[in-house]
């Protein structure tokens, strides 16, 4: 065993502490780190404030809706770490409803693959597990820089009870390929649409109103292979049909034309769907994502992260 692996199990181990405390306990927890984070204006808050000038949000609205993105993030960590450190069935016991079923029963029962989108929005790992729980499917990920954390997502990822039925599929080119293969021979897809790629791999389309390069894979993917395509979240709720805090887990049908043969109509197509589900509780959205680094060629500026590091 390598010292990266060493290491993300000990991280394992350690996420367990905070993973056993009761949901509300740990929502709590995580809304006041993130308050200590907006007090101390770190990265994450100044990368939070970033992206809410680039939308236009108006000042006098926008440090509330940054400490309200702030303490989200917070509880959205501590709920992984539970959703980690947690059997399947204890996991899944969290989602309280499920909205749109029938829409990926038919995607699966047309039996001509299916792209399941599942944008930065509520908890993206309790998704992971309930649609592992109901399909076997392959997971598009951009592993992290730092190898002892992409140690730490293999271990946690390998320990849960559907392990077996998820194939991890890193973000690159015999990856890519893979993909392709698996949706031609009927099979599933989970894919987070909302990371930047690399200049080269992506079109520029609007999300909430400023350019924003964007993949152009899931539009491929659905074009060649005539896959269907569903947009699913998990979406934080503090009281559920028995007044215990828990999740609303909501599938989607996506436009037509998210699988156009133009990628410059498919990611148009691709963004509006994904900001219609993040203005449901803008709070929910990954917003301490550096989302628009790259810009289209002669913007000013660039790069609107400059000094945030």
């Amino acid at each position: 065993m390598g010292f990266a692996d060493f290491a993300g199990r000990a991280l394992h181990a350690l996420a367990a502490v905070p993973g056993a405390l009761p949901l509300a306990w740990q929502r709590a927890l995580g809304r006041g780190f993130g308050r200590v984070v907006r007090w101390l204006d770190l990265r994450e808050a100044r990368i939070a404030r970033r992206n809410l000038e680039l939308l236009g949000v108006p000042e006098a609205g926008r440090e509330g809706l940054v400490s309200a993105i702030l303490e989200a993030t917070g509880a959205n960590l501590m709920e992984t770490l539970r959703v980690w450190t947690h059997g399947r069935a204890d996991n899944l016991a969290l989602v309280r409803a499920v909205r749109g079923r029938e829409l990926l029963e038919a995607a699966l029962a047309q039996g001509r693959g299916a792209i399941v989108a599942a944008p930065h929005y509520g908890n993206w790992e309790l998704l992971n597990q309930w649609l592992a729980s109901h399909t076997p499917l392959a997971i598009l990920y951009a592993p992290p820089e730092s190898a002892i954390g992409d140690a730490f997502l293999r271990q946690v990822r390998a320990d849960d009870a559907n392990a077996a039925r998820v194939t991890q599929v890193r973000a690159e080119g015999p990856g890519v390929r893979q993909l392709f293969k698996l949706l031609k021979d009927g099979g599933v897809v989970g894919i987070l649409p909302d990371q930047q790629p690399k200049r080269g791999d992506g079109e520029f389309a609007p999300f909430f109103g400023v350019p924003a390069l964007t993949m152009t894979l899931l539009g491929r993917l659905a074009h060649r292979t005539g896959a269907a395509v569903v947009f699913a979240y998990c979406e934080r709720i503090d009281d559920g049909h028995d007044g215990k805090p828990g999740f609303a887990l909501h599938i989607d049908a996506a436009p037509e034309a998210v699988g156009d043969a133009d990628p410059a109509v498919a990611v148009t197509a691709l963004n509006a769907a994904l900001e219609r589900i993040a203005r449901r509780d803008p709070s929910q959205y990954q917003w301490t994502y550096k989302r628009y680094t790259l810009q289209p060629p002669g913007s000013e500026p660039d790069n609107p992260y400059l000094g945030i590091r």
